[in-house]
């Protein structure tokens, strides 16, 4: 992923509320356009950094539950 979209999302979000970060996720997912999953996985890339190990394997243990169907 170029750090310039990195980068131009970071700046575009600073400062949101949950509640407007948990719109965007939603509005992104329901919109399903494929331009749209680079600004998700930024999201996903700062969760994870921040997230402790815990976190992380609950979080892995849901996507190979997700993606066993």
């Amino acid at each position: 992923m170029n750090f310039q979209i990195r980068d131009a999302i970071t700046t575009n979000v600073h400062g949101q509320s949950a509640a407007e970060f948990k719109d965007i996720v939603e509005d992104a997912i329901s919109r399903g356009e494929e331009h749209l999953l680079p600004g998700l996985g930024v999201f996903f890339e700062k969760w994870w950094q921040q997230s402790s190990p815990a976190e992380q394997d609950a979080f892995t243990q849901k996507l190979e539950k997700a993606f066993a169907h």
